[in-house]
């Protein structure tokens, strides 16, 4: 299943050690076989802008919270 531009996503794996939870989709590549995902704090600086493969990303779920923390 691809992922909509605009979408919000999961990280699967911190596998960066950033701290990285939950994205946008910016970008789709090849048909969803990749996704550039930008990642920003709370007043919409970007934090990160990665290109990722879907394996490495999830949709958001119903249900699913979304939390606040200082970065450090």
């Amino acid at each position: 299943m691809m992922i909509a531009e605009h979408s919000l996503v999961v990280l699967i794996d911190d596998h960066l050690g950033e701290g990285l939870h939950v994205g946008v989709v910016v970008h789709i590549y090849g048909d969803g076989k990749a996704y550039e995902v930008e990642f920003v704090d709370g007043d919409g600086s970007t934090i990160a802008l990665l290109t990722l493969g879907s394996s490495d990303v999830r949709p958001i779920e119903a249900g699913e919270l979304l939390h606040t923390r200082r970065r450090a």
